[in-house]
């Protein structure tokens, strides 16, 4: 029984040996320099916190054009380990720097050379490029004297020396090759010795034959870590630096107002965070191993997609060979055809030319027909002859080749077929759209519009997102509701709920995937649904100074001649003329929203919403005004309502007047117009692009909102007794334009008036 449980403890510590041997096998590219692909010696710490053999760094300053600044406070000139007959083989394969390098160096005043003073104003700054990040790193005046050395690096790389190397011998560093087994050490020498040259290198009746032998080793380090700026031992961490510092560094002016905490707390600190993040680490392991394979997925399918591609490649530009190949075949049939076709032609006009030689067929054949002198023989023989004989002159006259011998007609133009083919890439995504923020809306519906970057590569057809942003958070991800595969550059969202606050992005797709989205939009919508309704001027507006557009949402007042005329009576009295433009729609339940635009140069416009029988009464026919302070809601707009009257008001109205908004001391305002103690005195504020109006017809309250930002600007009571529409208000000239609506206008009920009608 003790035997079985001795063998399984055996096999136990034999496992765990397996696995730290493994583990330290995995680990030993963390070792390596990144210099000289070897185990670090004497690493020291770059301030990119990146590691370097001491030896490389000297080596790579010396290659830099830098000269003089590779000390080592900690290392021991005179040791034996470090005299040149033992140097290590690295040092031997130190280069001269490049000459063009030191001579740029020299020039932007690095490195020594002839006249320069040592302290001088601007003092020498050490750039050290750091092989991991490719980075220059600037080491200060000092250089690698001014570095610490990394001893727990050291640790770690002679613990896994022993780990892979047990029961091999330390070799002497003094012998000559090939050296004996090391049976000392000296911390004093930093060297392994074996026993005849422990005894060479520590004569007796020398000081260093007092150095104390120890067990040997393949690295000496100082028993703690020492400043090297001070040779003291650090105590404290600047947090600000990020550095260990001294006691005499501490009170130092370099240091001064920085977060300076001691090494015992910065160790904790530390040591908690690696142990906390190795922990999750490890405790997930299970998921890395899936993102494992999920990458070794990838992998597989990208070489595979990778091969796909360059098939396809290779076969378009097959189709392309043959396509041009078709296109040669043809091309060179065609001037074949026309070159056999001119052979022809030319062929025959030789014939011609050369039957006109003397002694040729028809020359010799007229010249015995000439002989004959039987007259109606000779008549009937020449003249089918002659003919013949003419047509040979007149050629002979105009003689002109029947097909000419060039081929300036079979020429290519290739230019921009070969620009094509030199411009031929692979197809890139749309790169992210512009949302156009000028065109894009929220009103009845929400109008999206965009645009592609100008070197964009097109777009087929485009995904737009959009989700709200004013709801509870659900766990997870957002979730973005989708509008797929919408053609051209704008789109639709239709129903959105009221009150709430949008947020839109837009992406292209092409055949080469989808591109990156679009900055993200926000959209505020309505506080209401938005009432539909178009001008009516029949109620107390004039002809003559009031112009509504033919699509009846749009009203221009004009002054005319009585405001003229008035300017004659300014100081004993003035008779202004007010116009009101009425909506063709009565609200009577509910809560609605309409926004417009009013002009800025309007001399005194008054926006808002009234009973319908007030209205009526009190405009129709236009009645003159005898004051100038006269107000046509009978002083219930946004300042002149009297405090002690309980009745509310049958009508409310914003006073606009010369791109200014008139917030009255009578009204309530927004939270940005209010003190503590009440409601803000009469001021302006400047008018936006568009207003909103929003009237609860239950609550008997209008609001006057920014339609851009939806900011309040005014809230009213309101008498809604009866029908409410809306109402605007002309003094002088001025002009309104009611918002579009984004879609369709509906079919509606005109119910003003008592005339009832589809439009």
């Amino acid at each position: 029984m003790a035997e079985g449980e001795d063998l399984q403890t055996f096999t136990s510590i034999m496992d765990a040996l397996v696995r730290i041997s493994t583990s330290m096998k995995n680990m030993e590219k963390e070792l390596l320099c990144p210099v000289c692909q070897e185990m670090y010696k004497q690493p020291l710490v770059l301030p990119c916190t990146h590691n370097v053999c001491q030896a490389c760094a000297r080596e790579v300053l010396g290659q830099q054009g830098y000269i003089g600044h590779g000390g080592d406070p900690i290392s021991e000139p005179t040791s034996p380990a470090s005299t040149p007959s033992t140097r290590s083989p690295r040092l031997s394969r130190r280069t001269l720097p490049k000459p063009d390098r030191l001579d740029r160096l020299l020039k932007s005043g690095f490195g020594t050379y002839p006249g320069r003073k040592r302290g001088a104003l601007h003092p020498q700054v050490i750039m050290f490029p750091c092989p991991t990040c490719q980075g220059d790193v600037e080491l200060g005046e000092r250089g690698l004297a001014g570095l610490f050395r990394n001893l727990t690096l050291e640790r770690v790389v002679e613990r896994y020396r022993q780990s892979v190397s047990v029961g091999g011998a330390i070799l002497c560093q003094l012998c000559k090759p090939p050296p004996l087994e090391a049976t000392k050490g000296c911390t004093e020498c930093r060297a392994t010795f074996c026993n005849e040259c422990f005894k060479l290198f520590h004569p007796w009746g020398t000081q260093k034959a007092q150095h104390e032998p120890t067990l040997p080793t393949l690295s000496f380090r100082p028993k703690g870590l020492m400043c090297p700026d001070h040779k003291e031992e650090v105590t404290h961490y600047c947090k600000t630096c990020q550095r260990l510092v001294c006691q005499l560094c501490r009170v130092r002016r370099t240091h001064s107002g920085h977060k300076i905490t001691p090494v015992l707390s910065a160790y904790q600190a530390l040591k908690d965070k690696l142990t906390k993040s190795l922990t999750y680490i490890l405790g997930n392991q299970d998921t890395v191993q899936t993102q494992i394979c999920e990458l070794e997925e990838t992998v597989r399918h990208t070489e595979v997609s990778g091969q796909q591609a360059k098939e396809e490649v290779s076969q378009l530009v097959r189709g392309l060979g043959a396509v041009l190949e078709e296109k040669r075949a043809s091309l060179l049939q065609a001037i074949e055809e026309c070159q056999q076709e001119r052979l022809t032609r030319l062929s025959a006009q030789l014939q011609e030319h050369r039957s006109l030689l003397d002694g040729s067929g028809l020359v010799g054949y007229a010249q015995e027909v000439l002989k004959e002198t039987d007259q109606p023989c000779f008549v009937q023989a020449a003249k089918q002859l002659h003919n013949r004989i003419a047509r040979a002159t007149e050629a002979l006259q105009t003689f002109r080749p029947a097909a000419s011998s060039s081929f300036r007609h079979c020429q290519l133009d290739v230019g921009r077929e070969m620009k094509l083919l030199t411009e031929l890439s692979f197809l890139r995504v749309p790169e992210a759209p512009v949302i156009d923020t000028q065109r894009t809306f929220a009103y009845d519906q929400i109008f999206l519009c965009w645009r592609l970057p100008p070197h964009s590569p097109p777009a087929w057809h485009y995904t737009v997102e959009f989700r709200r942003t004013d709801v509870p958070a659900q766990p997870g991800p957002a979730r973005w509701q989708r509008r797929e595969e919408v053609r051209g550059t704008s789109a639709l969202l239709e129903n959105p709920d009221t009150g709430s606050v949008y947020v839109l992005r837009v992406r292209g797709c092409n055949k080469a995937g989808y591109g990156e989205y679009s900055e993200d939009v926000h959209l505020h919508t309505p506080p209401a649904p938005v009432l539909h309704f178009f001008l009516d001027g029949r109620w107390g507006a004039s002809r003559e100074r009031l112009a509504i557009s033919k699509d009846q949402r749009a009203v221009r007042s004009v002054p005319g001649l009585p405001l003229l005329l008035a300017a004659e009576r300014l100081l004993t009295g003035c008779h202004l003329s007010v116009d009101v433009v009425l909506g063709d729609v009565a609200v009577t339940q509910g809560r609605s929203y309409w926004a417009c635009a009013v002009d800025p140069a309007s001399y005194l416009v008054k926006v808002g919403v009234g009973l319908e029988s007030k209205l009526q009464e009190s405009f129709q026919g236009a009645p003159d005004v005898i004051s100038p302070r006269y107000d046509p809601d009978s002083g219930h707009d946004s300042g002149a309502e009297d405090a002690t009257v309980e009745a509310l008001p049958p009508f409310a109205f914003l006073t606009i007047g010369m791109g200014k908004i008139l917030l009255g001391s009578g009204a309530s305002s927004n939270a940005g117009l209010t003190g503590r103690d009440g409601p803000a005195a009469s001021c302006t504020v400047p008018l936006p692009p568009r207003l909103g109006i929003c009237l609860d017809y239950e609550r008997g309250r209008v609001s006057f909102l920014d339609a851009v930002s939806f900011r309040g600007l005014l809230e009213c009571p309101l008498d809604c007794s009866g029908p409410v529409c809306p109402a605007f208000c002309f003094i002088g000239g001025g002009a309104v334009q009611l918002q579009e609506p984004v879609g369709t206008k509906p079919e509606r009920k005109v119910t003003i008036g008592g005339f009832a009608k589809l439009d």
